[in-house]
């Protein structure tokens, strides 16, 4: 019996367990600063380029693009999953790893893979951070704002909000501005304009459909209220942004 070879076979295994446990950590520990708003430790990792790295995680395809995509999606179902243990609405939650998902599908180059990845996972953070500051909000004005997410495309009104959360109009409005600092009608527009935004750099839907979906009056008035809020018109948005977030081919 060779006790020497046994030890040291049975001390590479332990090294090795050791290694994908520590692997294993650091992923959950990046879907837990994700759910939990934690800036500063997600840009580390995407700086680090962690994601690319997937030595000890599991070989899913002889084709590094595919092996890259199925680790992309796993990645995506893991941190929604853990927003929505922290909080986010679980319709919200799957429609962004359906977003994210659809997007990678028509990458074909590793680094597109990883500048998606790294955009998911900014945003979803960002969109965490969000949520944690609604929390501190009082009942009526989280519900406004839940109204107001979930009623996207329709005209939105302050009296249809004061009549949703069972409060007067102008003892909501200042309740709102008091704990938001922005005034309600003010909030409810900059919503949809930070959506279209979205819309404008990852879709190619038309000016004129964007506008419709978020119930503005008229193609003319989207771009004027848009213009108001960032500086500029849609039309040039789009042509500085459109799909910058990873540099997908059109």
């Amino acid at each position: 019996m060779d006790i020497s070879r046994d030890w040291l076979k049975n001390e590479f295994i332990n090294q090795e367990m050791l290694y994908r446990h520590r692997m294993v950590e650091t992923e959950f520990s990046f879907y837990d600063a994700i759910a939990t708003g934690n800036m500063e430790f997600v840009l580390e990792n995407c700086q680090k380029k962690m994601f690319v790295n997937l030595d000890g995680v599991g070989k899913l395809s002889h084709d590094p693009v595919q092996n890259l995509k199925y680790h992309f999606t796993i990645t995506a179902a893991m941190i929604v999953r853990y927003c929505i243990q922290y909080g986010m609405e679980s319709e919200k939650a799957y429609s962004l790893s359906d977003f994210y998902i659809l997007k990678m599908d028509s990458l074909t180059t590793i680094e597109e893979i990883c500048k998606l990845h790294d955009v998911m996972s900014i945003e979803i953070c960002k969109q965490m951070q969000d949520l944690q500051k609604i929390r501190a909000l009082s009942k009526p004005i989280v519900l406004c704002v839940d109204y107001i997410y979930s009623h996207m495309h329709y005209r939105i009104t302050v009296e249809e909000l004061a009549e949703h959360v069972g409060l007067s109009v102008s003892y909501l409005s200042k309740l709102f501005k008091t704990e938001t600092g922005m005034a309600l009608s003010e909030y409810i527009t900059e919503i949809k304009i930070e959506k279209a935004k979205n819309m404008l750099q990852y879709s190619d839907l038309k000016t004129i459909d964007i506008a419709n979906y978020f119930a503005f009056s008229s193609q003319s008035h989207f771009i004027q209220v848009f213009r108001k809020f960032t500086g500029i018109t849609p039309y040039q948005y789009r042509k500085q942004n459109f799909r910058s977030g990873w540099n997908a081919k059109n």
